[in-house]
């Protein structure tokens, strides 16, 4: 695919971290410095018009009500962290979350507990069931649901819908980190009933590091504390005599400081390719990619740590070669120009749409010479 002009000596197979821009997106990043170069802000009106388009286009990747309940935040630590310390909490609260989460979603609700906050988590090494082991976990005290909508290192993909429900019903506040999802498949915020969603654009969004999602129901909206503070956050933005302010109604209360315009014309053309390409032809692609994946992990014989419904997983794939040193391999596989990961224990394969299964037969090709 043009719009993917790797070098032909990479096997790209790794949106599950750090995925490449498509052309075009280089193109309008290029585009946005040579204009900065040569007229400074003089065209600022035609950036946060930019902005403003970006904010409709991720209201529309997840079905939100409101482009206005969308925030353009850093990362998505700084998301969860926002509802971690803007939450009130009182001793013997309790959190209930998954032990193989990504670090972003497990550090910040431990880091509550010196109030006195329990972190229940999951093993789900030990579970068949995880939504209904989740809830298992749930109690009176229970504050607040955290999970990835997609595990990291496993690939188990979650199903959010009755922990939704679960939540709403107990006024429990229901926390999804997906960006293992966004741009890899729909997502559809209202049907989940998720009152927080968040996620970089750098992964399947194909975006750069440094901007991310920040969805937040308008009811939880109001109840969260503000942490940080400044020019961009209050309701009337750009009146900078104002003395006499107030938080913005909308997300953008947790934007304090100035909008990261870079990342704003590159993230917004990337998710307008993905939004042109269709989030559903996107998503049978992958699905195409990581059954033909499957295939080559049974052909040889190693052993599969993604479930293998397809119900249960997105574009991730994980898979251990027995009795080899996986980390060892990985190492090789990546100095031999097939870009994965080592996750979960062992070697971590994220096709995105564009991928080939060419190219995927070739990385367990070196994978076989390398053995």
């Amino acid at each position: 695919m043009a719009e993917f002009a790797l070098d032909p000596a990479l096997i790209y197979l790794n949106h599950a971290a750090v995925a490449p821009w498509p052309q075009s997106t280089v193109a309008a990043v290029e585009a946005f410095a040579r204009e900065n170069g040569l007229h400074g802000s003089q065209n600022y009106p035609h950036w946060l018009a930019k902005e403003s388009s970006l904010r409709q286009l991720m209201a529309q990747l997840i079905n939100a009500p409101n482009a206005e309940d969308i925030a353009l935040l850093k990362s998505t630590s700084e998301g969860l962290s926002f509802v971690a310390y803007g939450l009130t909490w009182q001793a013997g609260d309790n959190i209930v979350s998954i032990a193989q989460e990504f670090p972003s979603n497990r550090i910040v609700w431990q880091s509550l507990q010196n109030q006195g906050v329990e972190v229940r988590l999951l093993d789900l090494a030990g579970s068949e069931q995880p939504e209904k082991d989740l809830l298992a976990l749930c109690d009176s005290r229970t504050k607040l649901l955290s999970v990835s909508s997609i595990q990291y290192a496993s690939g188990r993909r979650m199903q959010l819908e009755p922990l939704g429900d679960y939540c709403q019903a107990r006024d429990i506040v229901f926390v999804v980190d997906a960006i293992q999802s966004l741009g890899a498949m729909p997502f559809d915020v209202q049907s989940c009933q998720a009152d927080v969603v968040v996620a970089d654009g750098h992964k399947w969004m194909l975006g750069p590091e440094g901007l991310a999602l920040f969805y937040c129901r308008p009811a939880l909206r109001e109840q969260l504390k503000l942490n940080e503070y400044g020019w961009h956050m209050v309701e009337e933005v750009g009146d900078f005599d104002q003395t006499e302010w107030q938080a913005a109604e909308s997300a953008r209360r947790f934007e304090c400081g100035s909008p990261n315009m870079l990342g704003v014309h590159a993230l917004h053309n990337s998710l307008s390719l993905l939004l042109n390409q269709g989030l559903d032809e996107v998503a049978t692609a992958i699905q195409r990619l990581t059954d033909f994946t499957i295939d080559q992990v049974d052909a040889n014989h190693y052993q599969l740590i993604t479930p293998r419904a397809s119900d249960q997983r997105g574009g991730i794939v994980t898979f251990i070669v027995p009795d080899q040193d996986n980390q060892l391999l990985y190492q090789s596989l990546m100095e031999q120009g097939v870009m994965c990961a080592y996750r979960g224990g062992g070697i971590r394969f994220s096709p995105h749409f564009y991928n080939t299964q060419e190219q995927i037969t070739a990385a367990f090709k070196q994978l076989k010479v390398l053995l």
